[in-house]
């Protein structure tokens, strides 16, 4: 998605929805049928700002990657711990028990 030109075109249209929904709500009165029209334009805008909202994750779906600043690096050593540094620890292990 082209994030930015279609989000705008649907912000557009859904405010085009709504002019629509309260002229039929304001000529019908309130009644099963308007209110039903009335709650749908509201969940699609809903939907919409909600696709505002995920616009980022739509983008790293597609393989667009925003690159963040790198934080510092604590090189961890390739050298095994002392013993004692695992004293009073339970070793759970991995995968289970046999």
């Amino acid at each position: 998605m082209s994030s930015t030109t279609e989000l705008a075109e649907l912000h557009e249209l859904i405010g085009s929805l709504r002019r629509c929904v309260t002229s039929l709500a304001s000529r019908y009165g309130d009644s099963p049928a308007t209110r039903r029209i009335v709650n749908d334009a509201e969940r699609i805008l809903n939907d919409i700002d909600r696709l505002d909202i995920d616009a980022e994750e739509l983008e790293l779906a597609r393989g667009v990657v925003h690159h963040q600043p790198v934080g510092e690096r604590i090189p961890i050593p390739d050298t095994a711990y002392d013993t004692d540094f695992w004293r009073d620890v339970d070793d759970e292990g991995l995968g289970g028990t046999r």
